[in-house]
């Protein structure tokens, strides 16, 4: 169970930085973008981790106070998540 809920965690981070990918690209092309909300429950159900990192890499929703704390604690918890399941999948 373990495992799949680290998979999760990884699958959502992935696509939860890719998205914040898109959305700056979107942007700056003036097309379709992605919901604030979106991005939210993303990062939310797990992909805290990889919408933090994709804000950095991307540059994009940095001057969002809500944004950079909020992502940053999600991110925190999700790699605490991560190492703790998968410190009790190595004991079981």
């Amino acid at each position: 169970m373990e495992d799949v809920l680290i998979g999760w965690i990884v699958i959502l981070s992935v696509y939860s930085f890719f998205m914040m990918g898109y959305d700056k690209r979107q942007a700056k092309n003036g097309g379709w973008r992605v919901p604030e909300r979106t991005l939210w429950l993303l990062a939310i159900l797990g992909g805290g981790a990889g919408a933090y990192a994709g804000m950095q890499t991307f540059r994009h929703k940095t001057k969002h106070t809500l944004f950079r704390v909020g992502f940053l604690m999600l991110a925190i918890l999700d790699l605490a998540a991560v190492l703790y399941l998968a410190g009790t999948s190595q004991a079981g």
